[in-house]
């Protein structure tokens, strides 16, 4: 599993698992052929769980790549911070 494996180092992480033959089931915000959702949020992460288990059985490895703020805990309101370690703590 690639948490915010749509684009950038998730999905060069996605890419290198598949090219030594693992199956890769990646979330992310953006739409696209993987599983679409906010990590933030319960009801999706546990619809994700559900469909990696029914797919695969079992998860081995969970990389947690996504990253929700790009700036400084100085300067986040707590509804930023809240947020990032609703994807960053929570999630995983």
């Amino acid at each position: 599993m690639v948490t915010g494996g749509a684009q950038g180092i998730g999905k060069c992480i996605a890419e290198c698992f598949r090219r030594e033959g693992a199956i890769v089931h990646v979330i992310d915000k953006q739409d696209g052929p993987w599983f679409t959702g906010d990590l933030a949020d319960k009801a999706t992460l546990e619809r994700f769980a559900a469909d990696v288990i029914e797919k695969s059985g079992s998860v081995d490895v969970l990389v947690n790549n996504a990253r929700p703020l790009f700036k400084g805990i100085d300067e986040c309101i707590y509804e930023e911070f809240a947020y990032a370690q609703a994807v960053g703590v929570v999630a995983t």
